[in-house]
This record gives C-alpha cells, structure tokens and sequence, in this order.
C-alpha cells in the first residue's frame, strides 16, 4: 500500500524517503510530508544572492520610463548572464543554462526561470544542488522598495506578494470541492490581499517560500495544473505526491527521447534526478483524458515503466469516465478515491 506525502506541480521532488510516490493529476512524484506545497522547479532566492543594491541593474528602469516591463527585465537578466528570447514571456515557467555553473558536466538547463503575470518582476533559481544560485529582479525598483523594502532586496515573502490567509469566500469554495480548511492551512494556500477572488499557492523549500501560483475560482490560471488534485489526494490521505509544472503535452512525441541536457519539458524531472532514483515504485495518476495520457507515458518512458504504475479512473457514467482526482472525491468521496489510488496497476 502506498505511503503518500508535496512539486506540482510540481513542483517540486525536495526528498523521496518513500518507496511508493504517486502521481497526482497532470502529477508527478514525491518527497516526504511539508507544511505547504512542496517546491516546483521554479524558485526565488535567498536575499544574499542578488545584488545589494539596484545601482547596478536598475538603471534601465531611469533611462527607459517608456520601455515595457518585460523588456527592462530582459535587459536587467542579460547583465546578470542569464539570456532570454521571445519565448520568455509572463506567468511561463522556463528552464535555462545557468549562468554560474554553467550545468555542470552534463549542461542542463538547471536555472528555473519565471516572470510573473503583469511582468513586474522576475525570479530564478539554480536546482543544482552544489550550486543553487537565486535571485529576483523588479522592472520598477519603486515597487521594489514598496513591497520588501531595501534591507530585504530580493526576499520573497507572503508580504511581498500581497498575499494574506483565505477568506470565508475561498474557503467555502474549497469546501464545495471537499477540500477541508485543515489541508488547506497545512499546504499553506492563501489568496491575493487585492483580489480576495485570486487564490495563492505557495511553494517552501527548507520553509522558505520559494514560488507562488495562481488561480480565480472560474478556473483562471497562470502556471496551475494539478494543485488541486494534490490537495484531493491528500484528503484521501496521501501526502507524498505532487503536480508536475507545466501540465500535459497534447500528445506522445514520436521521437525518441532526447538527451537530459535538451530535454527541457521535463528538466523538473532531471533536475531531481538523485532523488528519483532511490525510489523504488511511483504510481501516476493523471487526468483521463489524451493530455493526461500522454502525460503518463512521457513520464514513464523517463521514469522506467517498470518502476510506475497508473491509476485508471472509474466510469462517472455510461458515457465517460471521472476526469481527476478531485472528480472522485466530489462524486464518491475520500475513501473511494483512496481505494482507486492503491489500486493502481503496474504501467
């Protein structure tokens, strides 16, 4: 029977001290038990590691009032060595070669790299773990100082994300998709202190908050997959899983698998390439329609398909069959969710 802790989403993959990790929903796999989301791939930095002050990098912001917030940015990285192209764009998740390490022996794209939605600012960190350089960058230094104040330059904290605990109208919203307020509190989901309609899940690391995602209760989101399927599945009572980043792919590539180093839609696996290693079986639990299939194929030809097994979804009717984890939960409860996880075949 599975023993189940969040990295994604995700996320993302801290420690594995389990020998049996599921999947959750547009998921992947985990590590053990923490007091909020575990850490996707994308991370902010610690304030020693960005410059001390914006003399250096925020000029731009002076001498370019005109220019668009990504493009300061843009600019603001290319001083730091860290090369962004027009794919780059707000509220994206991007996986690039560090700057400091360079990748290492293998050159991965190790720099987790993200822009918010409205551009303001920018965040990266390096999950090689003899490296791990982070940082944070504003478009206007103004802001910068307004939100986390000098002494604190580059600090990610719930303040300076305007973030404050749920309200009574999120957490009924939660409560309509059977989530209880005890699992939210224990992941540490909060919502935005501007629009009390925009929920925040946040990501620690070592009890760092390290990144946050976003969502509005008519399932509008910026980076946001399978959150909320990790949290069903943590009223069912398993805690070691986690959603992957960036969602499904449309369909099974059929090309062979690239090299780890060029294989950039799933660094977040590679990345935590140490820790998966030491475990033994991890159960895949994406959704039931094509992306969610082919999600678990793409992980499990990675993974080993003789290490993964996957959970098939029960018919919700006639015609179809439950979608996700937080289907199950709604429509037949916790424990016929718990049932249908530890009932996962071998891949």
């Amino acid at each position: 029977m599975p023993i189940l802790e969040h990295q994604f989403l995700c996320r993302l993959l801290t420690r594995c001290l389990s020998s049996e990790l599921p999947l959750t929903s547009r998921a992947s796999v985990s590590p053990r038990p923490s007091s909020s989301l575990t850490v996707p791939p994308i991370s902010v930095s610690h304030a020693n590691n960005v410059p001390s002050s914006p003399d250096n990098v925020g000029k731009f912001v002076e001498n370019n009032l005109d220019m668009p917030r990504v493009d300061i940015l843009k600019q603001k990285m290319q001083l730091l060595g860290i090369d962004l192209d027009n794919s780059c764009l707000p509220g994206q998740y991007q996986n690039l070669f560090c700057p400091k390490c360079k990748g290492g022996q293998l050159e991965e794209r190790s720099l987790s790299f993200h822009i918010i939605p409205d551009g303001e600012f920018a965040m990266w960190r390096c999950f090689r773990t003899s490296c791990g350089w982070a940082g944070q960058a504003f478009a206007d230094d103004k802001e910068l100082y307004r939100r986390v104040g000098q002494k604190s330059y580059g600090t990610m904290t719930e303040e300076s994300l305007g973030l404050e605990p749920l309200g009574a109208k999120l957490i009924a919203y939660f409560k309509e998709r059977l989530i209880s307020e005890k699992t939210l509190s224990r992941n540490a989901v909060m919502q935005m202190s501007d629009n009390k309609n925009v929920i925040a899940f946040t990501y620690k690391r070592n009890g760092l908050l390290v990144g946050c995602k976003y969502r509005t209760m008519e399932k509008r989101f910026w980076q946001v997959e399978g959150e909320i399927d990790k949290l069903s599945l943590e009223e069912a009572g398993f805690r070691n899983c986690v959603s992957v980043p960036g969602g499904a792919p449309s369909k099974v590539s059929s090309k062979d698998l690239p090299p780890i180093e060029k294989d950039a839609g799933y660094q977040y696996l590679w990345n935590c390439k140490e820790y998966l290693n030491k475990v033994d079986r991890i159960i895949l639990a994406t959704d039931s329609d094509p992306p969610g299939q082919a999600l678990a194929e793409e992980l499990a030809r990675r993974l080993g398909r003789e290490r993964c097994w996957q959970v098939h979804w029960p018919k919700e009717d006639e015609q179809s069959l439950f979608k996700d984890a937080n289907d199950v939960l709604k429509c037949v409860g916790a424990d016929a969710l718990k049932r249908i996880v530890e009932n996962a075949e071998p891949y």
